[in-house]
């Protein structure tokens, strides 16, 4: 199982030693507990008995074209686990779990209220085995509230009902954006999940207390809205990105396409400090003592003039030629990139961003790594299982002999 980095850097690994159990599919719970497993947590994956998670299916039902010979989707979310299929509707099943959850530190679930109360999986019924255990809610809405039973997807809690959607919503067009990858918000919302359970983890360390962790698609949405909310309710309306090229506009904080229909994206948030070294490394050294933009209220007053006048000079020359050209550039500018050419980026490369993975199969691969690091060191990742991988090795870990474990298997308990 070849990983992209030495895993026996300390740092790297600062929950050697915790357990999780999770009783979870799709991609925002599952995610949140990849990363504790990047971190060092043996993550103990329980799936349905006889089709796993249902992100292994998505394949096959038309929701996702993944092509090739790697389940991507299912890879970023479950890298580094290990994988029981499990019958939670059977009362040995349950007994299964008790069983492993009176071993875990975490449990953590994604399942609605009323699907934890019909499986007996719920609060009280984990910590009848477990008292000390840290137990997490990742849900749609929010654990209370007339819509707390209702499921979700990030596309809707996170995106639509959170006001990420309008707020991502250009003035100057018709159309309401959908998400710009899948699981967007649920991989935001999963590192939020993850720094819930090392709080806990610290909480429970120091004081002996265990806590119940909720995070929501739609907390997370909003919180990741918070700024743009906060104007909102101060001033009394919607939000809503403005038009670039408004009067008033800072011209040095917006996008300017080059001469190969590339995009140089500019946040020089104090405009007219970077105005006169901008002129220069453009070759428009005349517009640097322009009376028009001296200070930042003439630059704000006369800005559709100078966006004007940027667009122009901008389009004359190709991506490559401005890259060389603004290097010289102090102001804080990035180019447009894709995700392949993201994937390439000097700069994550040198971090260590992307880990070089291989499936059970042999075929190479590669993961976004985990955006949190320490002590340095990129946190290594190891493939996801497949379905039922440890199955017989969770199960004798938790005691119970091989004549047992095929009577399990006899009955559909078990894989």
């Amino acid at each position: 199982m070849p990983q992209a980095h030495d895993g026996a850097a300390h740092g790297a690994r600062v929950l050697e030693g915790v357990r999780v159990l999770e009783v979870a599919e799709h991609t925002f719970v599952p995610a949140a507990s990849a990363l504790l497993a990047d971190w060092g947590a043996e993550v103990i994956k329980i799936e349905h008995v006889t089709r796993g998670d249902a992100m292994r299916g998505l394949a096959s039902t038309g929701v996702a074209e993944l092509g090739g010979e790697v389940h991507a989707l299912l890879e970023h979310s479950n890298r580094g686990k290990k994988s029981l299929g499990l019958d939670l509707t059977q009362p040995e099943g349950l007994e299964v779990l008790y069983r492993l959850a009176a071993t875990a530190d975490v449990f953590i679930t994604n399942k609605l209220p009323g699907v934890r109360e019909r499986l007996k999986i719920d609060v009280d019924d984990i910590r009848a085995h477990n008292p000390s255990v840290i137990y997490v809610r990742g849900t749609g809405q929010g654990e209370r509230g007339p819509d707390a039973d209702k499921g979700s997807y990030d596309s809707l809690a996170f995106w639509a009902r959170a006001g990420i959607a309008i707020g991502a919503q250009r003035p100057e067009y018709d159309l309401t954006p959908i998400p710009p990858a899948p699981g967007f918000g649920d991989s935001i919302g999963a590192m939020t999940i993850a720094g819930g359970v090392m709080g806990a983890l610290y909480q429970r360390e120091r004081t002996g207390h265990a806590a119940v962790v909720d995070v929501s698609l739609l907390g997370t949405g909003l919180w990741a809205m918070g700024q743009a909310m906060a104007l909102s309710l101060s001033l009394g309306v919607p939000w809503q990105a403005p038009p670039a090229d408004r009067i008033g506009a800072n011209p040095l904080s917006r996008n300017y396409d080059t001469g190969d229909g590339r995009t140089l994206a500019f946040t020089c948030l104090q405009g007219a400090k970077y105005w006169p070294t901008l002129c220069v490394a453009i070759g428009r050294e005349d517009l640097a003592n322009d009376e028009r933009f001296a200070d930042q209220p003439s630059l704000l007053a006369n800005s559709q003039a100078a966006a004007a006048l940027l667009e122009e000079v901008f389009a004359t020359a190709t991506l490559e030629e401005w890259r060389q050209r603004l290097e010289s550039f102090d102001g804080q500018w990035a180019v447009v990139q894709n995700t392949l050419e993201a994937a390439v980026d000097p700069q994550t490369l040198a971090n260590g961003y992307l880990q070089d993975l291989t499936t059970s199969g042999g075929v190479a691969f590669q993961l976004v790594s985990a955006p949190v690091q320490f002590d340095e060191t990129p946190a290594p990742s190891c493939r996801a299982p497949e379905f039922n991988e440890h199955g017989d090795e969770i199960l004798e870990g938790i005691g119970l002999d091989w004549d047992r474990i095929v009577d399990l298997k006899v009955k559909g308990v078990v894989a």
